[in-house]
């Protein structure tokens, strides 16, 4: 890598650390290259990223970005994983490291915040923002339903008393 490929490879990053909501960083000593390709389509699918990087450009990448408090986490064969959404990152990491022993999650950043090992797993446990949207859109639908069934009672109740009070009157 020549030093142009280097600043760019740096600026990337930068952009990186400044525009995701997610970092998480990982050991991923002993994977092979079809479970690296494998946890990458698998970050793809839900819209996340995994990078392996060299620690020191990644270090001058952190500077000046909200991310800089991961900095102290990379140390040895790291990579990062990154996305817009929150949960999603953490959420895939999580999951394969479960499966997998060979990837070792050390931490990450939401924000300015910095994660440890328990703050990324607690992320994992969220519901992703698709499935707070539904469920939030389930829950404005739902009292909608209820009134609507409320409000139609007692007319389809009136109904009945008038049609007993009917069948009454023909039998009189």
């Amino acid at each position: 890598m020549d030093r142009a490929q280097k600043k760019e490879l740096v600026a990337s990053l930068k952009d990186v650390f400044s525009s995701t909501s997610v970092v998480v960083v990982a050991h991923y000593k002993g994977l092979n290259v079809a479970e690296i390709s494998d946890l990458r389509a698998r970050m793809r699918e839900a819209g996340a990223s995994f990078k392996v990087t060299k620690n020191r450009l990644t270090r001058l990448a952190l500077d000046g970005t909200q991310c800089e408090g991961i900095a102290d986490l990379l140390t040895g064969p790291t990579a990062i994983g990154f996305s817009d959404d929150p949960v999603a990152a953490p959420k895939v990491l999580v999951k394969f490291a479960k499966e997998n022993e060979k990837l070792a999650i050390l931490g990450g950043t939401m924000g300015e915040n910095v994660l440890d090992v328990d703050g990324v797993k607690a992320l994992a446990e969220l519901p992703s923002l698709d499935e707070l949207r539904a469920k939030l859109v389930g829950m404005i639908n739902t009292p909608a339903t209820r009134i609507a069934g409320v409000t139609q009672a007692p007319a389809g109740q009136l109904a009945r008393v008038f049609g007993a009070y009917g069948a009454t009157g023909d039998a009189a």
